[in-house]
């Protein structure tokens, strides 16, 4: 067999393996994440703020009936 026979059987195979290119996806806007992540911040801070208010009013509660139980007032 004459090298161009060879050559041409070479490259065969490899010319077959090539399709035609895929079309490029279009472009498209990511999606809008900044307000996800902003109430996954915001969420425990709120949560934390409503409990240190609870307590805050369980405390004053608390105060304002051992004030009554033993006859003082703190207010002037």
């Amino acid at each position: 067999m004459k090298p161009y026979h060879c050559l041409m059987l070479l490259a065969l195979p490899l010319l077959a393996a090539c399709g035609k290119p895929q079309p490029p996806e279009t472009e498209r806007r990511p999606e809008p994440q900044v307000a996800a992540m902003r109430e996954a911040i915001a969420e425990p801070l709120k949560q934390a703020k409503e409990a240190a208010a609870a307590t805050e009013d369980a405390a004053k509660a608390e105060k304002a009936a051992l004030d009554a139980t033993a006859g003082t007032s703190t207010t002037p």
